[in-house]
């Protein structure tokens, strides 16, 4: 097949407070367009925000409203997604619990609960699903996940529900509030007081998350799952690389463009921009980035093998990334 024709694979993380990834890949196409052939927008998502729309724009499927909270406890309109005739749902805790859901001025680490990820996941499991793929990043929360299994317990439990858990970090429960707790508003003494919960919370659990990896998601809302009810913890990364069959798409693709907020040291540590860009480099496919702000080191981008990074910052800058990139085509 010569290379013309074929597809460009747009494949952007969402920019975190700023454009959904599916926005992102639309404007990205939009540029793509006007030089060369349809491209395949693929948005992807790790397993944090975002996580929901991705698997139902991949999966087809529909969202069911639930009643949940915030992580100020005040009730908030959110809901899960059903695919595959309804025997898997989609829990994205971040609709309920999310940091973006509280106000700067509000954020309170240690008050906050994740009371409402657990109402979404019993909802969720009571709808007659048996499976249910819970993507736990971006949570206000640093409650070791005790509010969550509260909420799942009053309603009943979640019977012989499979839980899966997409994980965006691979933060072990212990340091999840060292970690985290400070972009959640937590200040050096409060962050030792969380830890302290942590701690008496792990030793209380059936299993104990502590040196588990990926159990610190969420405020430690991972293990608290792992430990209660026999959660499988997953990178959420591979997880909806899976669901995309991203392999075959990159392996098809003429080249990829990846896309996230801020390109950084960070982005090798597991995001998905950098799995993609890897696996793209392996199978040979040239990649391409747009980022709200690129923060790379020179010599970290050999890793990821770029062949240009772009900064773009609205749509509009965006889609002329795209007609820049195909111009490289």
């Amino acid at each position: 097949m010569p290379d013309d024709a074929r597809a460009v694979l747009v494949a952007p993380d969402s920019f975190k407070g700023t454009f959904r990834s599916s926005e992102v890949a639309a404007a990205i196409g939009r540029g793509l367009e006007s030089v060369v052939a349809a491209p395949d927008l693929m948005p992807v998502a790790d397993g944090g925000e975002g996580t929901l729309e991705v698997l139902l724009l991949a999966l087809g499927g529909e969202t069911v409203g639930a009643e949940a909270s915030d992580a100020l406890l005040r009730p908030i309109k959110a809901g899960f997604g059903l695919v595959e005739d309804g025997s898997t749902a989609i829990v994205e805790t971040a609709q309920a619990i999310g940091l973006p859901q509280i106000k700067k001025s509000e954020r309170d680490a240690e008050a906050a609960s994740s009371f409402g990820a657990g109402q979404l996941i019993a909802a969720a499991a009571q709808s007659g699903a048996s499976r249910v793929i819970v993507a736990v990043g971006g949570s206000a929360s640093s409650d070791g996940g005790a509010g969550a299994i509260d909420a799942i317990e009053q309603a009943g439990g979640i019977g012989e529900t499979e839980l899966i858990v997409c994980c965006d970090v691979n933060t072990p429960f212990e340091l999840a509030a060292e970690v985290f707790g400070p972009q959640k508003g937590a200040d050096p003494a409060a962050v030792e007081r969380l830890t302290d919960r942590l701690e008496e919370l792990a030793a209380s659990f059936p299993r104990d998350p502590r040196g588990v990896a990926m159990s610190g998601c969420a405020g430690g809302l991972s293990g608290a799952l792992w430990a209660h009810y026999g959660a499988a913890l997953e990178p959420g990364a591979r997880f909806v690389l899976s669901a995309l069959d991203a392999d075959e798409r990159i392996q098809a693709a003429r080249a990829v463009i990846v896309g996230e907020g801020r390109l950084d040291r960070t982005t090798l540590e597991g995001k998905i921009a950098a799995e993609i860009s890897v696996r793209a480099r392996q199978m040979g496919v040239p990649c391409y980035a747009v980022v709200g702000s690129n923060g790379l080191e020179p010599i970290d981008h050999r890793i990821l093998d770029l062949q240009a990074v772009i900064e773009a910052t609205t749509l509009e800058e965006i889609e002329q990334a795209g007609r820049e990139i195909a111009a490289y085509l």
